[in-house]
């Protein structure tokens, strides 16, 4: 009977705890209701010429993003001084890394000069609408629908641009470099590509804006703002140059195979000239020593 008792008290001893505990920290009577209306997009629509248009938090938060980043690297690059401003030093030395990760995988100044400009406007893009959740806006990546738009965009950029580089000769050899077998594996990649591309780019940006909601709940002074400076601006900010950088590392990649397999048969080739000489040499040979004889 007193074991019962002294069970029962310490029950209710230990849930009255618990709950005093939960009403000490701020907004935690709620933490999963707001984490998840934090989640949840918001839908509006407009009519326009009687159709009606759908419209979500992400697409305001892309074109609002997109607005600020362009008035941003305008007014960083706005001037080009024989002596660079601190705005045109930061440009020029952004530039100078795409160029570096072009010849690190194999293109040669002009192919770097047609892959630059795009894949800087991507890089742009993505931080942009990225480190926006540090001014408590959702970033738009955390809609999947923007990260798989985003990786569709850059594999079918990163087709093109191969075209553009090696023709459609050059495309199709780097399917079959090194051997012929590896065709299948060559053409599924290229569908795991953009997949990885965007689970990457939506995970991590994704897994930061619920991180920081929920310290934004519990603790929501001075810690948030400590983690956001990692979370919501570095963490964008590097999401967006990884992005970047594997758009560059694909174009390389087909650029480099399609290299390899025009110089295998440019060397192929030469061998095949100097057998053929060496055995035109020989049969000359023999002629004359008969026509001697």
């Amino acid at each position: 009977m007193n074991v019962a008792l002294s069970a029962s008290w310490g029950t209710r001893f230990w849930e009255a705890f618990v709950k005093e505990l939960k009403d000490l920290i701020p907004g935690s009577k709620n933490i999963g209701d707001e984490i998840r209306e934090a989640i949840l997009q918001w839908r509006g629509s407009f009519t326009l010429g009687g159709t009606k248009i759908l419209i979500t938090d992400a697409i305001i938060v892309t074109w609002f993003a997109v607005a600020v980043g362009i008035l941003l690297f305008c007014y960083l690059g706005r001037k080009r001084e024989m002596v660079p401003t601190r705005g045109q030093a930061v440009m020029e030395s952004l530039i100078g890394l795409l160029f570096g990760v072009c010849k690190e995988y194999g293109l040669n100044e002009e192919q770097a000069e047609k892959v630059v400009p795009m894949v800087g406007t991507i890089g742009i893009f993505l931080i942009s609408c990225n480190v926006c959740s540090i001014f408590k806006l959702p970033p738009p990546a955390k809609n999947i629908a923007f990260p798989f738009a985003m990786g569709i965009f850059a594999i079918v950029y990163v087709i093109v641009m191969s075209i553009r580089l090696v023709g459609f000769k050059g495309l199709g050899a780097s399917f079959v470099d090194p051997k012929a077998f590896m065709l299948p594996f060559k053409v599924i990649d290229f569908f795991i590509k953009p997949v990885s591309l965007a689970l990457r780019l939506f995970g991590n940006v994704f897994g930061a804006f619920i991180l920081m909601e929920f310290l934004g709940l519990v603790i929501p002074i001075i810690i948030p703002g400590a983690f956001s400076l990692w979370f919501d601006l570095m963490d964008g900010i590097l999401q967006a140059v990884v992005f970047c950088y594997l758009t560059i590392s694909y174009i390389g990649e087909v650029v480099e195979s399609a290299h390899a397999v025009s110089e295998r048969k440019a060397e192929k080739k030469a061998l095949q000239v100097e057998n053929q000489e060496i055995e035109n040499s020989a049969n000359n040979e023999v002629t004359c020593e008969d026509t001697v004889a």
